[in-house]
């Protein structure tokens, strides 16, 4: 097992660091480089773990100014994560199905469906995220998202009304299932693997304990509110949850319009730069966290 984690997951050059295989760092170094020149980088991984070591209060650091960016992040991507509206189509998908009109195998069927749709979309995400970037996909699959849940909601509002009683014909089911595949795909290139990705990218070592905690708390704290309060929310709104979880869908991509730069191809140690630069951030963070360069970063 050890053999085949470390083929699949290799340890990464700033854990080389941190347990003092430095050698073994600049080896792992070069090969994601794909460069034998990366002296520069090496001492910049080095400097900021000697710096990490001097941290002892992870907690109380991530309170401060300099880190508001990380800290505004680490709580509101997990959280706009859960009020995408993922987990209730995953949750609930047949119960959803039936109720717009498909059978009892067809519900299971169409959600069997989604599933395999959430799947291969992920790996959509895998191949394009290094290339296109954190921020596009994370737009096109918040928009993407916002127009299938406006048109799912138009059509069950159309076909059932707040009564909720009514049927639909077998194509606008498929016509249903075909937007609801659509809303999963852009949530599984976007918002549910970057959701972590993002978080996991933007912590300086001394407050990455801190950082990973909170992002992970926030997203199964609403993961559960979520689920406990869904049967509830769709009795009451029926059609309206989809205009509900589309309003939130607006406001987290706005959110990453403005206030999320791109982390593509940037080391840890240098997200300060990134920060700095930043029309509303770059306030929080003063010039002794800038690392200057000995090099150009991508």
């Amino acid at each position: 097992m050890m053999t085949v984690g470390a083929l699949f997951l290799p340890d990464t050059p700033n854990s080389l660091i941190e347990r003092g295989h430095q050698e073994k760092a600049k080896v792992m170094l070069q090969k994601i480089r794909g460069s034998e020149e990366v002296e520069d980088e090496l001492q910049d991984l080095v400097d900021a773990s000697n710096a990490a070591k001097k941290v002892q209060h992870p907690w109380k650091n991530i309170m401060e100014p300099r880190y508001r960016p990380q800290l505004v992040m680490s709580i509101m991507i997990p959280f706009f994560q859960q009020l995408t509206g993922i987990n209730v189509i995953m949750f609930y998908a047949p119960v959803l199905f039936k109720t717009i009109g498909f059978g009892d195998d067809a519900s299971l069927m169409s959600a069997v469906i989604t599933g395999l749709v959430n799947m291969f979309a992920t790996f959509v995400s895998i191949g394009t995220v290094d290339r296109l970037g954190r921020r596009i996909l994370f737009l096109e699959g918040g928009i993407q998202m916002l127009i299938c849940q406006i048109l799912v909601g138009v059509m069950l509002g159309l076909k059932f009304g707040v009564s909720g009683v009514g049927s639909m014909s077998k194509l606008d089911s498929f016509l249903v299932l075909f937007l609801i595949c659509a809303y999963v795909a852009a949530f599984a290139w976007s918002w549910g693997p970057l959701g972590w990705l993002v978080p996991s990218e933007i912590f300086p070592l001394e407050i990455r304990s801190a950082g990973q905690a909170i992002t992970v708390s926030v997203n199964m704290f609403f993961t559960f509110i979520i689920a406990q309060i869904f049967l509830t929310m769709l009795c009451h709104m029926k059609f309206g949850l989809f205009f509900f979880f589309a309003g939130f869908v607006f406001i987290m991509t706005v959110f990453i319009f403005f206030f999320l730069p791109e982390t593509k191809n940037v080391p840890i140690e240098e997200m300060n730069n990134v920060w700095k630069k930043h029309w509303f951030w770059g306030k929080y963070i003063p010039d002794d966290a800038i690392i200057g360069h000995h090099h150009s970063s991508n």
